[in-house]
């Protein structure tokens, strides 16, 4: 079903994206070099490229630009790539509240629409920074749309 957004929801798996042509498949991880839980894992179990990129890319973020709002590319397919995109501070609830920082996820969708617009390529995945980062959907919609449908780059949205 599509909103007024432009965003296409779909039953199914972000790492098996559905249709045609180059695709990305955008998700969230943290800014502590922390890989292991939640979407990631099925990333992992499909591909070990994008694992071992974003922890090279975290190792060497002295002389890289590693950090919120950052996106990386990692190609897994002849026309696949994967967006390991920082938009969670740390990795658990706690005083400071959730690790979710939508400033980080939305400077990080601008650099998957220019990617994606290079590419001439649809967007793909989860409800990104709202499972373990604690975020809310309603808050990373909108995002999504400004950055991306609007711009005319298709996304589709995947729920397990």
């Amino acid at each position: 079903m599509t909103e007024n957004t432009g965003i296409t929801y779909v039953k199914g798996d972000a790492t098996a994206p559905q249709g045609k042509g180059v695709k990305i498949i955008a998700h969230v991880c943290n800014d502590l070099g922390g890989w292991g839980k939640g979407f990631v894992l099925a990333l992992s179990r499909r591909w070990p490229e994008p694992e071992a990129a974003y922890r090279r890319w975290h190792r060497e973020r002295a002389g890289n630009d590693f950090g919120l709002g950052a996106a990386q590319f990692v190609q897994v397919g002849d026309r696949l790539w994967v967006a390991n995109v920082v938009g969670q501070r740390g990795m658990r609830t706690g005083s400071k509240g959730v690790p979710v920082r939508y400033e980080a996820i939305d400077a990080g969708l601008g650099r998957v629409a220019e990617k994606a617009g290079e590419l001439g390529a649809s967007v793909h995945m989860p409800r990104i920074g709202c499972g373990l980062a604690g975020g809310k959907w309603s808050r990373v919609e909108p995002l999504i749309a400004e950055r991306l449908t609007r711009r005319g780059i298709p996304v589709t949205v995947y729920d397990h």
